[in-house]
This record gives C-alpha cells, structure tokens and sequence, in this order.
C-alpha cells in the first residue's frame, strides 16, 4: 500500500506508519520521497539489492531527516533510513552511494552503514569482498589526499575514511595485510598533503590499540598488534624524523608531532634517547605554533620508565627545557594575572602543569626504579633548576582554573606522598631503603646514613613544602559536612545539590595536607594561626578565605599529637567564637557559624578531653537550632548529631561543677531547644539525644530519661485521643487521619525493627530463640498473610531473615509455616511487573537466600503441594537476577547460587538439574551478555563455572537431555551442553563463526577449575561478541577494583589522620 500526498513548496511526510507494510512517498515540484523500496530502481515493497541505489532520492530521505521540516517529515526519513540500515545486504552499495553522492550527509550514512559491518560481520564476509571495500577505501583517501584543495574541502569526510580503514586493519593487519605499513610508508613519501593524512592514520592506530583497545579487542588481538607496531616502528620512526627535520608546511609538522604523541607512550625507548628526536622536539618547543604539541609530547617522554640508562639525557632534557621556559614565560611572571587577563603565558599553563607533574614526578611505585626527581637532586646545578620548576608548579597552582589545578595537584599530592612515606618508614630501614630504590640487605651501619639522606632530602623541600601548606589552606575545596555555600549572586544560601567533583578533589587536598602536616607539625600550625590572626584583624577578611581556612583546620585532625592539637584547637576555637561575637550582619554571622560547626565537628577526641568547651560548643550548637538562616539549622543538628556519637558518655555523668548530667538539663530545656526546628530536624535531634540515653549505664536512670524524652510526642497522642473521645468526628479531619496513620504505620515498622535488632544482638541464642520466637510467629505471620497487600509490612520478611540468619538450623521446624504464610502472597505482588513493592522484592529474596542457606533440608521436607510450589516457582529466582535494580539482581544471583550447590548435594540433585540447567544456563547468558547487568558479572561468571564443572564431574548420572525426543545417544552429558551451548550461541550472535563459538565453548571447559582464567576467557567473549563497547566496561572488573580500594583502606588506616576520627567506626569509649 502507498500513500502519496502533493506538497508545494516544502516536504511533507503524512501517514507515517511503523508498519514495513507501508511505503511513504512525496510529491513536490522537486522531490520524491520513498519508502525503503522506493529508493531502489524499481519501486515494490521490498529494496530490490540486485539494482543500484537511486542516490538521488537517498540524498532527498537524508535531507529531510537532517532538515528543518515538520516532525512528521523527519520521522517519516528516520524510519525509511533505519530500514536501508537494518538490511543485511544494504552495505553492497557503499560503494555505489559514496561515488555518486556530492552530500556529505548522505556519505556518513553509507559509511556509518559499512562501519556495522565491519565491526559485526566482517570475518564472515567472502575474501574478495573484503579485498574490495579495502582498496576501494584505500584509494579513495589517497586520491582526496593528494590534492591539497580537495583534502582541505573534504577533511570530515577523509577524517570518517581513515576511522573506517582503521576499524579494517584490526580485522585484516598483520595476517591478511602484512605490507601496511611499508605501503603507508611509501604513499607518504609521494606528498605532503598525503603524508599529513597518513600520519593521522598512524595517530588513529595507535589510538585504537594502545589506549581504546580494552573493552574493543580480544587480549590475543591487543597482543598480536602492540608486537606488530612495534617490530614495524622503524619505518615510521624515520618518517617522523624526516618530516620534522625537512618540511616546512606547518600543518604536516603539527600532524608528525600529534603522531608522535600517540606512539610515544610503547615504542623503544632507543629511538628517543638514541636518535636526534628528542634534540628535534626541544627545537620546537620556543616555536608558539608548535610548543603545546611538543609539551605533551615531552610530557610523554617524561612520564616512561627508563631505569639509569638514559639519566644524562634526561636530565639534559630538563635543563634546555627550563632554559627555553625563562625565555617564554619568565619566573618572575604573575601567573594568576597572566590567566585572567590571557596573555602569553596564559595557553601555557594547563600544559606546564602536566609536564611538570611528569618531568618532577617521583615514581614510588616502582621498586628499584630511580624516579626522575632523584636524578635531578644529585647536583647543585640540577637542585637549582629542579627548585625553580617547583616555584613554577606552585605558581601555576594558584590559577583560577579547576582543570589546571587538577593537574598540579596530583602531582603536588605524590611528591608529599613519596617525602611522607621516606618520613613515616624510618623505623623500617628496609622499606627506607626500597623507596629510596636501593636493593640490597640494609647493614646496621646504613640505617644512620639513610636517615640523614631523608633529613636532608626534608631540608632541601622545606621552603617549597611551606609555600604548598600555604596553598593548600588558601585553596582547600568544600568538604561534604558543609551545608551553607555562595552563590553565583554573592548570597549565603543552603547547598541543594552535592558537588562529586569538589568532593573528590576535598579527598586529595585533605591527604596532601595531612601529608604536609605529618612533615612539620609547626610550620602548618604557624600558617593556620597567622591567616586566622588576619581574619580577627580584618586584613584578610573574606567569605572565602574564612572558609578555606576552616576547611584546611577540619582536614587535618588526627594527624597531629594530641597534647598539639589540643592547644592547636584552644586558639582556633576561641578565635572563631570571637569572630562570632565582633563581626556583624546575618550573611557574615551564617558563615562564622558554620565554620564552627565544622570545625569542631572534626575533632571528637579533643572534646572528649575538655568538658568545657564541649558545653560551650554544644550550647552554640543550640544557638544555631534557632538560627532561621538556609542550612544553619541544618548543619546544627548534623554537627550535634556527630558530636553526641563520639562523645555521648560525657553527657550522662555529672561533671565537675555540675549538679546534673547535661542530658538531665538538654530535656528539661527540650521544648524550648527545639521549637523553631522542623519535623525532620527535631527526628535528628531526638537521634541525638537517644545516643547519649544509651550511654547510661544505670537501668533506672536510662528508663527515666527516656521518659522525658518522649513525653512531648506522648502528650501529642494524648491529645488526638483525648479530642477523639469528645468527637468521633475529629477523627474525619484530613490532617488528623493523616498522623494517625503516619503513627500507625511508623509504630508497627519500627515495632519489627526493635524486635529484629533485638533478635540480632541477643546473647543468649538458643534460649532466646526458643522462647520468644514462637509465640510471635502467629500475630506477626497471620498479620502479613491476612493483609491486603498495600499493607503488608515487608519488616516482616526482614525480620525472619535475620531470624534465620541468626537461628540457622533450629528453624528448620519453622519454616513450612513461615513458608505458608509469605511465600505465594508475596510472589503474587511482585512478579506482576518489575516496580512495584521494591522494598519487599528485595527482603523476599534475602528471606529466600537464608533458608536456602541454613535450612535447606526444610525445603526438602516440604509438603509434596509446597515443594512443587518451590520447585515449580524457581522461575522466581530467575526473575530476580533478570531485574535490573543491582541489589535485587545480586541478590537474586546469590540465592541461586546457594540454591544450586545444596540441590547438588541432596537426593533431588537429577530431578532438579534435569529440569532447570538448560533454563539457568541460556538465563545467565542473556543476563551476561545484557549491558544492564554488567554488575553482576562476578556472580554470572560463578555460577557458569559451577555449571560446567558439574557436567564435567561426573556428578549428574542421568542424561540432561529429553530421550524420548532427542534420538542421538550422547556419551555423557559434557557432550550434550557443549553442543546446547554452541548451538545456543551460535543462534544468539550471527555476528560470530561457528569456529570462534566452538574455541569459546570448548575454552569454557578447559578454563573451568581456574576461576581467574575462566573470567578473563568471559571477558573476551564479550569483547569479540561485541556486545559491550570500551567505555562501560569497569563493571567486567569491579572484583578487582574493589580489592584494591580496600588495600588503600587499609594504607590509609596505617598513617594518623588520613582516615577522619568522624569516619573510623569504633566505640570511641570515653575515658
């Protein structure tokens, strides 16, 4: 069917239908536009492959898709083009589109097309249909390149060629096209205009292989072109070298110097410090049209490995490149000026900063290497220039650039680092010694000698490490705690909206500072207490100032010793309450105040030593609470809530020159403490205040207070009852209803928690177990099961978790009835769709997990009805590890897992296997191979290996396989699901040849008993199936990540302060 429609003076596309069924077309005094099958000569309902595209209308359909029409006219063009897209055989006219085509539209689209194919179904193409669309490729961009004109004109499009030839070379080089190189080589020599081009295809080569390749490329593949690259750079090299020492054409001396940046990083290292190369690229640098490129390409020299072999040239390097700098930006240069007003030595700083991250850096992660600051601290002459580049970093740190100083401060962060640990492992003369890059048995008589090498080392950044204190005070970022912030206006506001990137740049200022602290305690003291002087006095009074200063004071506690910081914290906190108490305006008095509070927050351990101030600080923190200022309050009952936690037992004795606990006198004051707080305020504040309650030691007492505590909500209850009793109609009133229920509902949640949290820490197990648990399961149960499903509590299913968890095998008894009465009521709410009831999704399957771990048997010993409907709702289980919400699918994985490894020790072992290993096996293939469940990669990947290795084991003795339907006797049931599988897979991904499924398969198998292995063969498959693309594939690794998140935890754990006192959960038992 076909509708046509006459349009004058513009397209448009009307009846746009999804259905194939129907074809579109236009009718204008210029254009015609078809449905797919309309852009073939022909016409019909289906594209007719056998006859060339009509070209002409392909660059009408592209041009209403990309134009300004109506859009119904685009989608009408959408839908036609993703019809030629979808169409197996629609690459055949790349060739006849791009040679008839003037739209530069319409050649992205063919390219676009040929570049699915290349990357999904390249391998399975017939030989010389490869052949061809590589020299038809091949000789397009040299012809387009070879004059310099039509190579300016055309760029996009010689850009999107040369990606396209790339994406070819990592199917076809080195086996299939082993002269590339040389023949790229030899084209480049004929002109400049193609030897530009050729290097931007080198540049996109060593992209793809060397930084894109993960996640893009099997490891053999990486493998086999990093050794190709490498044993062909020769000729490149030369290349490279020709060009930069004989061209004149800028364009091509900017095209060799991006080139050489990409390769720099892998190649040789004898073809820079063996060669003219690195004394060419120094000529460059005081070249303003070349110098940004030949700093990364420095940056990149700088940043390699190279032992003590090329020292004399490093060094070399480093002091004609400090030469050259002093001519280009002189020392004396007000870098900060120099950025705002973008005069010469503004375009520099972002890249200086780099190289001097790389040309200075001290790599400590190298044992035995001998880092580059080193090299340059082993004379008067190199101290002189290494200090001078220093004073430049430190410079260029105080430009009002984020990204720039970024750069700088991971490099000012591992050269405190490296001092740091030189510092910290002076009584570990071996460490010492390995950090100092010496391997060898430390004798007795080098331990004195080592340390008077890390003194002086000290001494000789002591002026640098002061001016960087200096720098990290006046530039400290907003830590999380902080709630009141400027705006854009000037106005003091409360924060929205958290800043991730403040956040992690506060994480590496506060490291490097507590670094700096540990190196000299004074000199960091001295420098907090004069900007703080500067505040009182109004010299340097400023919102920002304060802040970054009370930022930089909150970073450092724990890092000082105690006896320090308590008369460290003396000084400051009293300077701030001053500062409170002289400074005027309701803007000015917000950010005083929440400095304090931050402040003091941070240091629990001072205030545990000093009741005084503790009251003092507490009481201003009340203070606040009436503080109507955006985030005052806030922040208040934060800073209180933090405090109470680290200190809560000083609130609970009488103190010296006290009548009463402070506690006693906080809830006769409540009323008045907390009047001007909201509702979510004063939860806060009564979280407060019940920490300190537990802090009693004394039954009675703690009973008594909690009394008062709660005799403000207590008398709000009786007050609704009360009024209820008078008038059944008060009850009607909205709002009444409103906090009745919200009571109602509160009570029974937090009813269950109370029992749950008591279950959990009970001592006294078996006892407590038998007699309080029984008598509960009726209400709690048959309140669940009878409930309409809005008001199933899902604390239930928590609950008798924890039971289990608990209780483990004395529940068995118990589980038919918990079974009874949650199971299939809550299957029914939450396999309808996969949103509603998220909290009880998730609490059912951990309920699930613990009786699949610690009462299996009672599964076992179901009733017939019950255990069919185990069995028969395994699809439950599958249903939760489908769920994209990570903590339901892991869950769900976890379960299964457990599931599947009590089944196989139990009688049901056949039977069950028999009916579900074919199912878990194609649902955890679907899951894996799905980019919403990368996640849960590790668990996909365990149970596939426990799948293959129990086929393996000889432990299912009867066939998997249906022997009623399947006529083939396999030999043993390995046999049966390495053929399911490939089958399986095969069908899955077209885009794969039998032959890499079966090596895949059969890889599965061998790899089986080594789990590292297994996971890296998966990794691969995902690679080469290509279903996951380079960018999003951390997940793949996430086990790794976190083993090495927690081996810095631990790191940090070892060095006082780095870890916050606020941040270490401990008991913090007061003294």
């Amino acid at each position: 069917m076909k509708i046509n429609i006459v349009v004058i003076g513009k397209y448009i596309i009307d009846g746009y239908l999804c259905s194939r069924g129907f074809q579109f077309s236009i009718i204008s005094p210029r254009v015609f536009i078809g449905g797919a099958g309309d852009i073939f000569h022909g016409g019909g309902e289906a594209a007719d492959l056998s006859q060339p595209i009509d070209v002409a209308l392909l660059d009408a359909t592209v041009s209403a898709f990309y134009g300004t029409g109506s859009k119904e006219e685009r989608a009408a063009a959408d839908h036609i083009l993703r019809d030629l897209q979808n169409n197996p055989e629609m690459w055949l006219q790349v060739v006849h589109i791009l040679s008839n085509t003037q739209s530069l539209n319409t050649k992205f689209f063919a390219l676009q097309v040929l570049e699915g194919v290349i990357k999904y179904r390249w391998n399975a193409l017939p030989a010389e249909q490869r052949d061809g669309m590589k020299n038809y490729i091949s000789e397009v961009i040299v012809k387009l390149s070879s004059d310099e004109v039509c190579f300016r004109r055309e760029r996009l499009y010689v850009n999107k060629l040369n990606i396209i030839l790339v994406q070819i070379l990592k199917h076809e080089w080195p086996a299939r096209w082993r002269s590339f190189i040389p023949d790229l080589v030899a084209a480049a020599k004929t002109s400049e205009t193609i030897c530009e081009n050729c290097m931007a295809i080198l540049k996109l080569l060593s992209e793809e292989v060397f930084d894109f390749s993960r996640g893009e490329m099997t490891q053999q593949k990486i493998k086999e072109l990093k050794q190709s690259l490498n044993s062909e750079f020769q000729l490149i090299h030369e290349l490279c070298l020709y060009v930069l020492s004989a061209s004149q054409r800028a364009e091509l001396i900017r095209a060799t110097l991006a080139t050489l940046h990409a390769f720099l990083s892998w190649i040789p290292l004898g073809y820079i410090f063996e060669s003219p190369l690195l004394e060419t690229l120094l000529k460059f640098f005081p070249v303003p049209a070349y110098r940004n490129l030949t700093l990364q390409c420095l940056t990149e020299i700088a940043a390699l490995s190279f032992g003590d072999f090329y020292n004399v040239q490093y060094v070399k390097m480093y002091t004609i490149f400090m030469v050259q700098l002093q001519a280009i930006v002189p020392p004396t240069t007000n870098f900060l000026d120099a950025y705002a007003n973008g005069n010469r030595g503004a375009g520099l700083h972002s890249k200086l900063g780099i190289v001097f991250h790389i040309i200075l850096q001290d790599d400590i992660l190298v044992p035995g290497c001998n880092s580059h600051i080193r090299v340059l601290e082993s004379s008067q002459e190199n101290i002189s220039a290494l200090l001078l580049g220093l004073e430049y970093l430190i410079n260029i740190s105080y430009v009002d650039d984020t990204e720039v100083f970024k750069v700088c401060l991971d490099y000012w962060n591992s050269l405190v680092l490296e001092l740091f640990e030189a510092h910290h492992n002076l009584e570990n003369p071996a460490a010492t010694a390995n950090m100092m890059g010496l391997q060898m048995p430390v004798l007795p008589g080098m331990v004195d000698r080592l340390g008077s090498q890390i003194m002086q080392r000290r001494q000789l950044y002591a002026g640098p490490m002061s001016k960087l204190r200096l720098l990290m005070i006046c530039r400290m970022a907003k830590p999380e705690e902080v709630l009141i912030v400027e705006d854009e206006n000037g106005n003091i506001v409360r924060e929205t909206m958290k800043d991730n990137d403040v956040l992690v740049q506060y994480k590496i200022m506060r490291e490097t500072l507590i670094y700096l602290a540990h190196l000299d305690h004074e000199d960091t003291e001295k420098q907090m207490l004069k900007k703080l002087s500067k505040q009182l006095s109004g010299e340097d009074w400023t919102w920002n100032n304060l802040n970054t200063l009370c930022w930089a004071i909150g970073s450092i506690s724990g890092s000082m010793m105690e006896e320090q910081e308590n008369r460290f914290l003396v000084m400051v906190i009293r300077d701030l309450l001053n500062l409170c108490e002289i400074t005027k305006g309701k803007d000015n008095k917000a950010v005083i105040a929440s400095n304090i509070m931050y402040v003091v927050g941070q240091y629990p351990r001072f205030l545990r030593a000093h009741w005084k101030f503790l009251k003092t600080v507490v009481n201003k923190l009340f203070e606040f609470m009436h503080e109507t200022h955006p985030g005052v309050q806030d922040m208040a009952c934060d800073t209180f809530l933090k405090i109470v936690q680290k200190c809560k037992r000083k609130f609970v004795i009488v103190q010296v020159g006290e009548n009463e606990p402070f506690v006693s006198e906080l809830l006769t004051t409540l009323p008045a403490t907390i009047g001007d707080l909201e509702p979510h305020q004063i939860h806060s504040f009564y979280e407060s205040v019940s920490h300190m309650i537990q802090a009693e030691s004394d039954p009675l007492k703690r009973d008594e207070f909690l009394q008062r505590l709660m005799e403000l909500p207590n008398q709000k209850w009786a007050e609704i009852i009360g009024q209820a009793r008078q008038s059944v109609d008060f009850l009607k009133d909205q709002d009444v209803i409103r906090a009745v229920l919200n009571i109602a509902v509160q009570v029974k949640r937090e009813t269950l928690k109370l029992i749950e949290t008591f279950l959990d820490k009970a001592e006294d197990q078996p006892h407590i177990g038998k007699q309080f648990v029984p008598p509960m399961m009726d209400p709690v149960l048959g309140d669940y099961a009878r409930n309409l499903p809005d008001a199933r509590e899902s604390e239930v299913l928590s609950l008798f978790a924890t039971i289990i968890n608990k209780y483990k095998a004395t529940m068995i008894e118990d589980v038919p009835r918990i079974f009874e009465a949650v199971f299939q009521c809550t299957l029914e709410m939450i396999t309808k769709n996969f949103e509603d009831y998220p909290e009880h999704r998730l609490k059912f399957f951990s309920l699930l997990r613990a009786i699949a771990t610690h009462c299996f048997p009672a599964l076992i010993h179901l009733s017939s009805e019950q255990l069919c409907g185990v069995i028969s709702n395994f699809v439950s289980i599958i249903w939760a590890f489908r769920h994209t919400e990570r903590n339901i699918a892991e869950t769900g994985l976890n379960l299964l897992l457990e599931m599947l490894k009590n089944f196989q020790a139990s009688e049901f072992c056949n039977q069950f296997y028999r009916t579900y290993f074919l199912t878990i096996e194609q649902e955890i293939f679907a899951v894996l191979t799905d980019t919403f469940h990368k996640p849960g990669f590790k668990l996909h990947v365990l149970v596939l290996q426990h799948l293959f290795s129990l086929v393996e084991s000889g432990g299912l003795t009867e066939p998997l396989w249906d022997v009623a339907t399947v006529s083939y006797p396999y030999p043993n049931n390995g046999m049966f699901v390495r053929e399911y599988t490939i089958k399986l897979l095969s069908s899955s991904f077209p885009n794969m040849t039998t032959t890499e499924v079966t090596q895949f398969v059969n890889g599965l198998f061998e790899s089986r008993a080594d789990l590292s292995s297994f996971k890296d063969h998966i990794r691969d498959f995902l690679i080469q199936s290509k279903e996951f693309s380079a960018q999003d594939n951390k997940d793949l690794y996430a086990e790794e990540a976190a083993a090495q998140r927690e081996r810095e935890r631990q790191r940090m754990l070892s060095i006082p302060g780095l870890i916050a006192p606020n941040e270490i959960q401990d008991e913090m038992v007061d003294s």
